[in-house]
């Protein structure tokens, strides 16, 4: 079996890479949602314009230009992997807005049944699942 390459494009040349791997002969199989798998024969064919910031084999690709640099550039920013699947802003969690959350003391008690809660927020839940109301 031959040696494989696996190659992360960036997100801005995830559609370039994707069309340039679709037409070689046999096409470049998908391992994941933005993962190809290259043969290695096959990888130096690979246009340097896609590979550009890649990540190929768990590191970042380094054109041939910014390897020229040598001992006395200004090192490359710190590697951080490429998320699989898309970040939405609208899935953040609420609780990492930074908002300010209020001093809670309990008890807090349930005004249908008397049961005591620690939080409002847990008594305000028990009282929409138990009793069917809102609350105050």
């Amino acid at each position: 079996m031959s040696d494989m390459i696996l190659i992360q494009p960036t997100r801005e040349q995830r559609r370039a890479f994707a069309q340039w791997a679709v037409a070689q002969v046999p096409k470049v199989r998908t391992v994941g949602t933005n993962v190809f798998a290259v043969p290695a024969a096959l990888f130096v064919e690979a246009p340097e314009s896609v590979l550009v910031g890649s990540i190929v084999d768990g590191h970042r690709y380094v054109a041939p230009d910014e390897d020229a640099q040598g001992p006395g550039a200004e090192p490359l920013p710190e590697f951080t992997p490429l998320e699989d699947a898309p970040t939405d802003e609208d899935e953040s969690d609420p609780s990492d807005s930074g908002a300010e959350v209020p001093d809670e003391s309990g008890p807090f008690t349930c005004d249908v049944c008397g049961r005591e809660f620690t939080k409002a927020r847990g008594r305000d839940t028990h009282r929409r699942q138990v009793h069917g109301t809102q609350g105050e």
